[in-house]
């Protein structure tokens, strides 16, 4: 019996943007922290038209800011012609491991922010990706936001099992 895959369940690492050349290449724009690995995955799921199919990379070469590739289920341009726009996706398992004190973004989203002394902040609504620190966008009860730079001053405690983020909202925030 299959695994029944569920896209709530899996992270977007691409999206197909054109074909390239006439051999079954495609362009992907990458929505990875490192599309370098995408040519290495055995297996992508492509959806399309609701459905999640699997793909099987051949390989993976970067072009600019794009990811060159070539899947073993198309072998000429007039195959992947209709793909143009279609996200890839990866199971959790194939995901980059994590070190300490980092989290998946798709895993933070959602989460209950409380302060020190345990009062409801709000949701944490977006994670934005700056360079420096990502910032945490929560959003409070009267629609209002916050945001907070994803520093050990700010950042107290995350507990993902338990729905949980602890902040320090400094003055001026």
């Amino acid at each position: 019996m299959s695994e029944i895959l569920n896209k709530d369940d899996m992270f977007r690492i691409g999206v197909i943007t054109e074909p390239h050349g006439v051999r079954g290449e495609v362009k992907v724009f990458p929505t990875t922290d490192e599309p370098g690995r995408m040519g290495r995955l055995k297996v992508v799921y492509m959806e399309q038209k609701g459905e999640l199919i699997p793909l099987h990379p051949l390989g993976a070469r970067p072009q600019k800011n794009l990811m060159i590739m070539k899947f073993q289920e198309f072998e000429d341009r007039d195959a992947v012609e209709r793909l143009r726009k279609c996200e890839l996706f990866i199971t959790r398992d194939n995901a980059v491991k994590l070190r300490r004190d980092e989290y998946y973004i798709s895993d933070l989203i959602g989460l209950n922010c409380v302060d020190e002394d345990n009062n409801k902040v709000g949701i944490l609504s977006e994670v934005y990706e700056t360079g420096a620190n990502d910032v945490y966008e929560i959003t409070k009860d009267d629609g209002s936001k916050v945001l907070l730079p994803a520093i050990k001053q700010c950042i107290l405690d995350v507990d993902v099992a338990g729905g949980i983020v602890k902040v320090h909202i400094l003055e001026g925030l």
